[in-house]
């Protein structure tokens, strides 16, 4: 299995995901997909007219591909259980159109629960332009499985689960 166990993250830890250009393409695809179609993300004209005096990425949008640069780094791959929340999260600057944005995920807290195969992730996740300003931020947790959550899935075949049957 590629994905880290809870156990495995180490608090401080940084990684930095791959980078990805927000195209014109992307926020119309996302205005069609979440039904969005506020004019700033919309309508050249109007946009042009206002104070940022150009169309914008949707929030959201960064958001969702905040996500997904996440899961790019490969390291919650067959180990991330269920994401728990989002909090805090704030936008602070536009997304601009061919801004190219990455993700700085830092390891807040790891903790085990109840249950012996998962624990729970905390992580300040950082979107941050080509110019290296934060655009947007904010806590995501995640549920991870421990190591025993790991070998329980391996044997799953066997008959076993990670919630533990009664034979």
């Amino acid at each position: 299995m590629r994905g880290t166990c809870i156990e495995d993250f180490e608090v401080g830890q940084v990684d930095i995901s791959r980078g990805r250009t927000i195209t014109e393409t992307d926020v119309v695809t996302f205005s069609w997909v979440s039904g969005d179609v506020n004019p700033m993300h919309t309508d050249a004209e109007h946009s042009a007219r206002s104070p940022i005096g150009q169309r914008i990425a949707h929030g959201a949008l960064g958001l969702s591909v905040s996500t997904g640069l996440s899961a790019g780094l490969g390291y919650l791959e067959g180990t991330a259980v269920a994401a728990l929340g989002i909090d805090q999260w704030k936008f602070l600057k536009p997304i601009l159109f061919n801004d190219t944005v990455r993700l700085r995920a830092t390891v807040v807290s790891t903790r085990a629960t109840s249950k012996p195969d998962r624990g729970v992730l905390v992580r300040r996740m950082e979107l941050l332009n080509q110019r290296g300003e934060v655009v947007q931020e904010g806590m995501m947790t995640t549920m991870v499985l421990t190591r025993a959550g790991v070998a329980a899935l391996e044997q799953g075949s066997k008959g076993s689960s990670i919630e533990g049957e009664k034979k």
